[in-house]
Protein backbone atom coordinates (compact mmCIF):
# COMPACT_ATOMS: atom_id res chain seq x y z
CA UNK A 1 0.00 0.00 0.00
CA UNK A 2 1.35 3.69 -0.91
CA UNK A 3 1.82 6.18 1.81
CA UNK A 4 0.35 9.29 1.22
CA UNK A 5 2.23 12.25 1.65
CA UNK A 6 0.90 15.11 4.04
CA UNK A 7 -0.05 17.46 1.08
CA UNK A 8 -2.18 14.85 -0.69
CA UNK A 9 -3.74 14.09 3.21
CA UNK A 10 -4.63 17.70 2.90
CA UNK A 11 -5.86 18.20 -0.43
CA UNK A 12 -7.98 14.85 -0.12
CA UNK A 13 -9.26 16.56 3.22
CA UNK A 14 -10.15 19.93 1.47
CA UNK A 15 -11.60 18.56 -1.93
CA UNK A 16 -14.10 16.23 0.50
CA UNK A 17 -15.25 19.38 2.62
CA UNK A 18 -15.55 21.14 -0.53
CA UNK A 19 -17.26 18.75 -2.07
CA UNK A 20 -19.82 17.95 0.46
CA UNK A 21 -20.45 21.71 1.12
CA UNK A 22 -21.12 22.20 -2.18
CA UNK A 23 -23.81 19.94 -2.72
CA UNK A 24 -25.09 21.29 0.85
CA UNK A 25 -25.32 24.76 -0.36
CA UNK A 26 -26.97 24.19 -3.33
CA UNK A 27 -29.47 22.05 -2.22
CA UNK A 28 -30.48 23.32 1.37
CA UNK A 29 -28.66 26.65 0.79
CA UNK A 30 -26.04 28.49 3.60
CA UNK A 31 -28.47 29.40 6.33
CA UNK A 32 -30.21 25.72 6.42
CA UNK A 33 -26.49 23.93 6.32
CA UNK A 34 -25.30 22.70 9.44
CA UNK A 35 -20.91 22.31 9.78
CA UNK A 36 -21.51 19.20 11.80
CA UNK A 37 -24.18 18.02 8.89
CA UNK A 38 -21.51 18.44 5.95
CA UNK A 39 -18.55 17.38 8.17
CA UNK A 40 -20.10 14.08 9.10
CA UNK A 41 -21.23 13.86 5.03
CA UNK A 42 -17.31 13.82 4.60
CA UNK A 43 -15.86 11.71 7.54
CA UNK A 44 -14.14 14.79 8.79
CA UNK A 45 -14.45 16.47 12.17
CA UNK A 46 -15.44 20.00 12.52
CA UNK A 47 -11.89 20.89 13.44
CA UNK A 48 -10.97 19.87 10.34
CA UNK A 49 -13.35 22.58 8.63
CA UNK A 50 -11.86 25.05 11.27
CA UNK A 51 -8.21 24.38 10.17
CA UNK A 52 -8.36 24.34 6.77
CA UNK A 53 -11.57 27.77 5.53
CA UNK A 54 -11.73 29.13 9.35
CA UNK A 55 -15.14 28.23 9.47
CA UNK A 56 -18.21 27.64 7.52
CA UNK A 57 -18.18 31.41 5.93
CA UNK A 58 -14.45 30.52 4.66
CA UNK A 59 -15.72 27.54 3.16
CA UNK A 60 -18.66 28.95 1.23
CA UNK A 61 -15.96 31.42 0.12
CA UNK A 62 -13.92 29.01 -1.12
CA UNK A 63 -16.92 26.74 -2.75
CA UNK A 64 -17.75 30.27 -4.57
CA UNK A 65 -13.86 30.42 -5.81
CA UNK A 66 -13.93 26.79 -7.01
CA UNK A 67 -17.23 27.74 -9.08
CA UNK A 68 -16.00 31.16 -10.14
CA UNK A 69 -12.65 28.92 -11.80
CA UNK A 70 -15.10 26.69 -13.62
CA UNK A 71 -17.24 29.90 -14.84
CA UNK A 72 -14.11 31.12 -16.15
CA UNK A 73 -13.14 27.68 -18.03
CA UNK A 74 -16.68 27.71 -19.55
CA UNK A 75 -16.55 31.14 -20.99
CA UNK A 76 -13.34 30.56 -22.10
CA UNK A 77 -14.21 27.73 -24.24
CA UNK A 78 -17.18 29.85 -25.49
CA UNK A 79 -15.67 32.49 -26.52
CA UNK A 80 -12.68 29.60 -28.64
CA UNK A 81 -15.50 27.71 -30.19
CA UNK A 82 -17.40 30.84 -31.85
CA UNK A 83 -16.88 31.80 -35.45
CA UNK A 84 -15.81 35.25 -35.00
CA UNK A 85 -13.80 37.25 -32.25
CA UNK A 86 -16.97 39.61 -31.85
CA UNK A 87 -19.48 36.40 -31.99
CA UNK A 88 -17.25 34.54 -29.12
CA UNK A 89 -17.03 38.27 -26.56
CA UNK A 90 -21.58 38.38 -27.74
CA UNK A 91 -21.90 34.33 -27.07
CA UNK A 92 -19.39 34.62 -23.39
CA UNK A 93 -21.86 37.74 -22.56
CA UNK A 94 -24.66 35.86 -22.84
CA UNK A 95 -23.39 33.04 -21.69
CA UNK A 96 -22.80 34.72 -18.36
CA UNK A 97 -26.36 36.09 -18.29
CA UNK A 98 -27.56 32.28 -18.87
CA UNK A 99 -25.38 30.86 -15.89
CA UNK A 100 -28.15 32.68 -13.61
CA UNK A 101 -30.60 30.13 -13.69
CA UNK A 102 -28.12 27.05 -13.40
CA UNK A 103 -29.64 25.89 -9.75
CA UNK A 104 -26.18 25.70 -7.81
CA UNK A 105 -24.48 29.24 -9.92
CA UNK A 106 -28.02 30.64 -8.76
CA UNK A 107 -28.23 29.77 -4.94
CA UNK A 108 -24.55 29.40 -4.18
CA UNK A 109 -23.29 32.70 -6.19
CA UNK A 110 -25.62 34.71 -6.59
CA UNK A 111 -27.86 34.28 -3.89
CA UNK A 112 -26.06 33.36 -0.47
CA UNK A 113 -22.79 34.54 -1.68
CA UNK A 114 -23.57 37.91 -1.99
CA UNK A 115 -25.64 37.93 1.02
CA UNK A 116 -23.15 36.45 3.22
CA UNK A 117 -19.73 37.41 1.52
CA UNK A 118 -20.81 41.19 0.02
CA UNK A 119 -20.35 41.56 -3.77
CA UNK A 120 -18.77 39.27 -5.78
CA UNK A 121 -14.35 38.60 -4.70
CA UNK A 122 -12.50 41.07 -6.04
CA UNK A 123 -10.22 38.15 -7.35
CA UNK A 124 -12.75 36.85 -9.27
CA UNK A 125 -13.91 40.31 -11.02
CA UNK A 126 -10.69 41.56 -11.37
CA UNK A 127 -9.78 38.30 -13.46
CA UNK A 128 -13.18 38.70 -15.53
CA UNK A 129 -12.55 41.94 -16.27
CA UNK A 130 -9.11 41.47 -17.19
CA UNK A 131 -9.97 39.05 -19.77
CA UNK A 132 -12.97 40.68 -21.28
CA UNK A 133 -10.45 44.06 -21.61
CA UNK A 134 -8.02 42.14 -23.58
CA UNK A 135 -11.51 40.35 -25.84
CA UNK A 136 -12.50 44.34 -26.27
CA UNK A 137 -9.16 45.31 -27.28
CA UNK A 138 -8.59 42.85 -29.97
CA UNK A 139 -11.93 44.07 -30.98
CA UNK A 140 -11.14 47.52 -31.50
CA UNK A 141 -7.55 46.90 -33.03
CA UNK A 142 -9.50 44.57 -35.88
CA UNK A 143 -11.94 47.66 -36.28
CA UNK A 144 -15.27 45.58 -35.07
CA UNK A 145 -15.90 47.86 -31.75
CA UNK A 146 -15.73 51.50 -31.64
CA UNK A 147 -12.31 52.07 -30.51
CA UNK A 148 -12.90 53.41 -26.88
CA UNK A 149 -10.90 52.89 -23.52
CA UNK A 150 -10.86 49.07 -23.17
CA UNK A 151 -10.66 48.96 -19.42
CA UNK A 152 -13.57 51.53 -19.01
CA UNK A 153 -15.80 49.30 -21.65
CA UNK A 154 -14.85 46.27 -19.61
CA UNK A 155 -15.60 47.48 -16.39
CA UNK A 156 -19.08 48.95 -17.41
CA UNK A 157 -20.24 45.58 -19.46
CA UNK A 158 -18.77 43.25 -16.39
CA UNK A 159 -21.29 45.72 -14.50
CA UNK A 160 -24.24 44.99 -16.65
CA UNK A 161 -23.94 41.56 -16.92
CA UNK A 162 -23.27 40.72 -13.12
CA UNK A 163 -26.21 42.96 -12.14
CA UNK A 164 -28.15 41.50 -14.42
CA UNK A 165 -27.28 38.12 -13.15
CA UNK A 166 -28.42 38.97 -9.60
CA UNK A 167 -31.66 40.40 -10.98
CA UNK A 168 -32.58 36.90 -13.14
CA UNK A 169 -31.93 34.73 -9.69
CA UNK A 170 -33.82 36.79 -7.14
CA UNK A 171 -36.98 35.37 -7.60
CA UNK A 172 -36.92 31.22 -9.25
CA UNK A 173 -40.35 31.74 -10.89
CA UNK A 174 -39.28 34.57 -12.76
CA UNK A 175 -35.92 33.56 -13.84
CA UNK A 176 -36.12 32.29 -17.45
CA UNK A 177 -39.13 35.58 -18.17
CA UNK A 178 -36.05 37.63 -16.89
CA UNK A 179 -33.64 35.66 -18.29
CA UNK A 180 -35.09 36.10 -22.18
CA UNK A 181 -35.97 40.12 -21.21
CA UNK A 182 -31.79 40.08 -19.98
CA UNK A 183 -30.66 38.84 -23.23
CA UNK A 184 -32.54 41.06 -25.44
CA UNK A 185 -31.47 43.95 -23.74
CA UNK A 186 -27.86 42.85 -23.59
CA UNK A 187 -27.72 42.06 -27.40
CA UNK A 188 -29.26 45.92 -27.37
CA UNK A 189 -26.51 47.34 -25.94
CA UNK A 190 -23.40 45.03 -27.42
CA UNK A 191 -25.03 46.09 -30.73
CA UNK A 192 -24.01 49.44 -30.19
CA UNK A 193 -20.53 48.65 -29.68
CA UNK A 194 -20.06 47.69 -33.05
CA UNK A 195 -18.02 50.06 -35.61
CA UNK A 196 -20.31 48.76 -38.41
CA UNK A 197 -23.69 47.68 -37.14
CA UNK A 198 -24.40 43.87 -38.19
Amino acid sequence: MTRRTRAEMIETTRSKLLATARQAFATQGYANTSMDDFTAAAGLTRGALYHHFGGKEGLLAAVVDQIDREIDLRLQAISAAANNPWEGFRQRCRAYLELAIEPDIRRIVLQDARAVLGDISPTAQGYCIASMQELLQQLMDDGTVVAVDAQALAQMIYGVVTEGSFWIAEHEALHETRLQQALDGLDLLLRGLLAQPR
